[in-house]
């Protein structure tokens, strides 16, 4: 069969099984993630060995210890990845919620109501729990799903994607409403980019290449984030304290996801005694520092001779790392704070530190971002984190969907009219 065929036969049977999935009942729909979750626990060494063969592959293909650590599944995460299903499953379902009810003068009454999208697209990179997150909230919301991950998780993306279609079939789902694409031609994004007759949106998962290629080849809505260049700002009246616990978390605790911060601004005021605190913690996480003329004279100063102090260039202020390297700015005021990150920024994720409340509330107001903190680190941008159960990624769109893209955002509505034989005059 032609690769297109093959990819328009998974398209057809998605829709198929939309129809049959949006049917079914909120208890129905959790009877079947319970059985995804036992089914990922009891298939646990079939998932890690097929992970295996995808790390040894990507270490032979020189893929960074970030990008490793992205790809890794190991017992603990994957126990994480079925309470993950469970969580979600124990989530109140959207479906069928009515965001508003009126009646007209003439008694013709509307309802607004949540309904799933559809058939959702979800193409994606290296992470392999993305193919659980994705196929779950999509399940919970009614929606069939068609996956195709990267070429660096294949063999995880494909057990994983088994136990969860097993698990949903044996529970009374239908058995085509989670569907992976089981190659890595990249000819496979162009036909599910262009199969409008199938998918009723795309969510596209990875580096700034492949969302690129999918907006520009999709016929159908496309909900995305382009670049994680998350940025925190280390206000005059900064905790300095607070701000080395929440620069390291943000940059070091998992450099290569997309919350972890690219660039920290620090006022000029404060500037000599973050570098003397903050800046020594980095060097000693071997972070590479990438410092604008007046930071890298103070750090230079500070730790003299050291390597992992480099002049930045411009682009490294608009460049998502996904690494142990950091863009350091000395910044004069709280507007040059807010100019760069509006200029430099991917409107992801960006936070302030500060004890000054009114310079908090203007940076919150004032800084157009999927997410803005004051005086917490942004990896919390997460659909965990934020409540929702897993997420299906952080949209930096504003339509229709923005920041953790959970169960709500799944869905679209619909107006149900009821009357009583009322005509138009």
């Amino acid at each position: 069969m032609q690769l297109q065929d093959q990819i328009h036969d998974f398209g057809r049977r998605a829709r198929a099984a939309s129809r049959l999935l949006r049917q079914c009942s909120t208890e129905q729909k959790n009877r079947g993630l319970l059985a995804m979750a036992d089914r990922v626990e009891s298939m646990q060494e079939e998932i890690l060995a097929a992970n295996a063969r995808d790390v040894e592959a990507g270490k032979a293909d020189g893929l960074t210890g970030a990008m490793l650590d992205r790809l890794t599944l190991n017992p603990k995460r994957l126990a994480a990845m079925a309470e993950g299903i469970r969580q979600v499953a124990e989530l109140a379902d959207p479906v069928g919620e009515i965001i508003r009810d009126w009646t007209r003068p003439n008694g013709l009454r509307i309802q607004k109501v949540r309904v799933p999208i559809g058939v959702v697209g979800i193409i994606y990179e290296s992470r392999p729990n993305v193919t659980s997150d994705a196929a779950v909230l999509c399940t919970k919301t009614g929606n069939a799903t068609i996956l195709r991950g990267g070429r660096e998780s294949i063999h995880s993306n494909v057990a994983i994607a088994k136990a969860l279609s097993a698990g949903g079939a044996e529970a009374g789902l239908p058995a085509d409403a989670i569907v992976l694409i089981p190659v890595i031609d990249r000819e496979a994004v162009r036909i599910m980019c262009e199969m409008d007759q199938y998918l009723d949106c795309i969510v596209p998962r990875g580096g700034k290449g492949l969302i690129e290629t999918v907006v520009r080849h999709a016929r159908m809505p496309v909900i995305k984030h382009y670049d994680g260049i998350c940025i925190m700002y280390v206000d005059k009246d900064a905790d300095l304290t607070m701000a080395e616990a929440l620069v390291l978390n943000a940059k070091c605790q998992r450099p290569g996801v997309c919350n972890a911060i690219e660039t920290v601004l620090v006022h000029r005021d404060v500037a000599e005694k973050f570098f003397a605190t903050t800046g020594k913690s980095l060097l000693e996480q071997k972070v590479q520092l990438r410092c604008d003329p007046r930071a890298f004279e103070i750090a230079s100063r500070l730790a003299p001779g050291n390597a992992q102090l480099v002049s930045a260039t411009p682009e490294d202020f608009r460049t998502e790392f996904l690494d142990l390297i950091l863009a350091l700015r000395v910044v004069d005021s709280l507007e040059d704070a807010i100019e760069h990150t509006e200029t430099n920024g991917s409107h992801h994720s960006d936070a302030i530190i500060t004890a000054n409340s009114a310079t908090a509330e203007r940076y919150l107001a004032e800084v157009d971002s999927a997410t803005v903190y004051w005086n917490a680190s942004t990896r919390f941008t997460d659909g965990g984190e934020f409540g929702f159960g897993a997420e299906i990624g952080i949209s930096t769109d504003k339509l229709h969907a923005r920041g953790p893209m959970a169960l709500e955002e799944l869905t679209t509505y619909k107006y149900m009219l009821r009357g009583t034989g009322q005509v138009r005059p």
